[in-house]
């Protein structure tokens, strides 16, 4: 595999892969300065943050500041913590109005219990579950992370992870090692059936079990009727019948295959219907 197309944090640990070079492009790249700014939006929409109150919020792996300046926007106050020194001289010289802090997020948050009114992490959890050092266990990197976290956020209040996962274990790893240190919650995906514009969030809440929010880019078909759905699905299974290429199960797939941008045939009234044998 090249080297562009690799993952960055296969490359290289995050503050030698983030260097001066890389970390100019968050300053200069308007592409990547526009990806950051809608992610860090959609990341304090999660938040669900009170209407017309200034909170304070933390930044994890703030790098330039991007995100912390989509929270100056919406009127609030922000800390940032990042373990790459060139990332945040950009941010100094961005002239942002959050304070910095130096840190390996993999040690823990070194904040007062209840400090922080919400966190957001734009593109950073990721870097957890890689061993960068022989004595890294990602495992008990991610629990002392998510442990200190949740005790520096006030009760009630949450967290919202962007992040790339590179396979299902990961996602099972970081959830299993979140909930351990005392959230509830789970991973939304926004638009689960587009192979560029789908994101990874992990909303993390620490006032009991609530309800995910509304992922973005998925059907309105609510849970009772995919529940009927593969209630009826189960009673046809048992029951004998063969589902599989019956119409419905025909026009099932060929949904999905839209969903997906593929070109399909259009429904008709001859879908699903059982040709003649010719020999």
């Amino acid at each position: 595999m090249s080297g562009s197309c690799r993952r960055p944090e296969h490359q290289a640990p995050p503050e030698i892969f983030y260097g001066t070079d890389e970390a100019q492009k968050y300053s200069n790249n308007t592409r990547i300065m526009t990806i950051q700014s809608e992610m860090s939006d959609r990341a304090l929409e999660l938040l669900a943050l009170p209407d017309d109150v200034p909170c304070l919020l933390l930044d994890i792996g703030c790098g330039s500041g991007l995100s912390g300046e989509c929270i100056e926007e919406q009127g609030h106050l922000w800390i940032g913590v990042d373990i790459a020194p060139a990332m945040l001289q950009v941010a100094k010289e961005r002239e942002t109005e959050g304070d910095f802090i130096l840190g390996d997020m993999g040690e823990g948050m070194p904040f007062r219990a209840g400090a922080f009114d919400g966190a957001i992490s734009i593109s950073a959890l990721q870097w957890l579950c890689n061993r960068d050092k022989s004595y890294h266990k990602p495992g008990k990197r991610l629990y002392t992370f998510f442990s200190t976290l949740y005790a520096c956020l006030s009760r009630g209040s949450r967290a919202v992870f962007q992040f790339y996962p590179e396979s299902p274990d990961q996602v099972e790893l970081i959830t299993t090692q979140s909930m351990r240190a005392g959230f509830t919650g789970g991973v939304l995906i926004d638009y689960p059936n587009s192979s560029k514009a789908k994101k990874f969030f992990l909303v993390l809440m620490t006032g009991g079990s609530q309800p995910l929010p509304q992922a973005l880019g998925t059907e309105q078909e609510s849970a009772s009727a995919r529940f009927e759905q593969q209630r009826e699905r189960i009673k046809q299974i048992r029951s004998g019948k063969n589902i599989k290429k019956s119409r419905d199960w025909i026009k099932e797939k060929k949904d999905r295959a839209r969903r997906k941008g593929k070109d399909v045939r259009p429904d008709s009234k001859y879908t699903g219907r059982k040709r003649k044998d010719f020999f």
